[in-house]
């Protein structure tokens, strides 16, 4: 599903400075793993989930998702790739506070050629935010959910478009402890019974054993890609 093949990333900070964010990579994740990558505060592991996410040009190497090199696409290329392919779970809900919870959850429809949103997709945004436990909240806004009821929101939004690989930016890192293990029990769940292959960025070694592979990260290096 997903190969990195001596992938880096080097941000210029001036003139003369320069941050390597992630030195040379290699990493291949399989299709149906969950992978959990760990590591503290700027160790590179969320900039390393945007490689593998293509939302960042790598310095060096190449990207390869479902088998299509990343950076030999168009733009458009990509973003249709994303779209029909690419799950995104990120640290903040990112609602939109305007729409309604079914609203936000049939968003990425919008992004597809056709623009329109259709009877089959509500239909199934419906059945996933019952999925999530939130089927008497078709009609609420965001500010009228707690953190975590947020967080399944964009779990049901992320999963609309039947996607092969879900990403996670530490999805759980706002939430207290309970809400934390009920929505890793919910990915658990998701995993399990669809298959997908999930990638999950998180500074809480402890969830971990949610997955079925880890990955170590420190100053932009992998040190155990759990093979």
């Amino acid at each position: 599903m997903i190969e990195l093949i001596e992938v880096s990333k080097t941000y210029l900070l001036g003139k003369d400075q320069q941050v390597q964010a992630v030195k040379p990579t290699n990493l291949q994740i399989q299709s149906g793993e969950f992978v959990v990558i760990t590591g503290r505060s700027g160790s590179g592991k969320t900039t390393l989930l945007n490689l593998i996410a293509g939302l960042t040009r790598p310095t060096s190497g190449s990207v390869l998702l479902d088998g299509h090199d990343l950076w030999s696409l168009s733009d458009k290329e990509q973003s249709l790739l994303r779209n029909q392919t690419v799950g995104f779970i990120f640290q903040f809900p990112s609602l939109l506070p305007s729409l309604r919870v079914l609203d936000n959850v049939v968003l990425p429809t919008i992004f597809e050629e056709s623009g329109a949103v259709s009877n089959e997709k509500y239909a199934r945004a419906k059945e996933l935010l019952a999925t999530v436990g939130l089927s008497d909240k078709l009609r609420a806004y965001p500010r009228q959910l707690s953190a975590g009821q947020q967080q399944r929101v964009v779990i049901a939004r992320a999963l609309l478009n039947q996607p092969k690989l879900l990403l996670a930016d530490e999805p759980t890192s706002n939430l207290d402890e309970q809400t934390e293990t009920e929505i890793m029990e919910l990915f658990r769940q998701i995993h399990t019974t669809t298959g997908i292959t999930m990638v999950m960025v998180t500074h809480t070694s402890q969830l971990v054993r949610y997955g079925t592979r880890a990955i170590s990260m420190a100053m932009g290096q992998v040190l155990n890609s759990g093979d």
